[in-house]
């Protein structure tokens, strides 16, 4: 089983903080109407819980954490087109039953300790002109990304600029489309499948 490196679920109180409206930062990337999607390292579903509302396939929210899938699954009791997947994200085609649309990591390709090989396991499981959407920390040191008022994210020496995430997910089968900037700390950048 792969470690990800300072990847743990944050606090309820400042991830809401740092992401008030996950249904609106979806929108603005594209993430909305036919299709199907998996949520990469999904946590507790912050993620998954709005994209089940934009997108009419399936949604499929993948972590280890079983807890953190327990917890989604209350969230999502009443929306039948999320099924949740525990399970290591680097083999990520031997746990999905079929192909999707677009592909979610949200603050967590910092921690991931081989980025390319992670991201061809992605490619693994997108159709043939999907999507593979990675929102990352901006490239500064906690101190310079405060929520609620303490320094939050990832170490410094773990952060990635936008060029940096392209270097390590171009090589396993996309191309870089387009760079967001999706809050004040973050940046999405989406590569479609080549």
């Amino acid at each position: 089983m792969t470690e990800f490196r300072n990847t743990a679920q944050p606090d309820r109180d400042w991830w809401s903080a740092l992401w008030p409206d996950p249904r609106d930062t979806l929108e603005t990337l594209g993430i909305a109407g036919d299709g199907s999607l998996v949520d990469v390292c999904c946590g507790d579903g912050h993620f998954t819980v709005p994209a089940a509302d934009l997108v009419s396939g399936p949604v499929y929210a993948v972590d280890l954490d079983g807890e953190l899938l327990a917890a989604l699954e209350d969230r999502v009791e009443d929306q039948e087109t999320v099924t949740t997947v525990e399970g290591d994200a680097t083999t990520l085609p031997d746990l999905l039953p079929e192909r999707v649309e677009c592909a979610l990591l949200a603050n967590t390709l910092h921690g991931i300790p081989e980025k390319t090989a992670f991201a061809e396991a992605v490619a693994g499981v997108l159709e043939p002109d999907g999507r593979f959407v990675v929102i990352n920390w901006v490239d500064a040191p906690p101190s310079e990304t405060p929520v609620l008022d303490e320094p939050r994210g990832p170490p410094e020496e773990l952060r990635m600029t936008p060029e940096e995430t392209i270097t390590a997910v171009e090589p396993a089968g996309f191309q870089a489309h387009e760079t967001v900037s999706v809050s004040p700390h973050h940046y999405a950048v989406i590569f479609e499948r080549t």
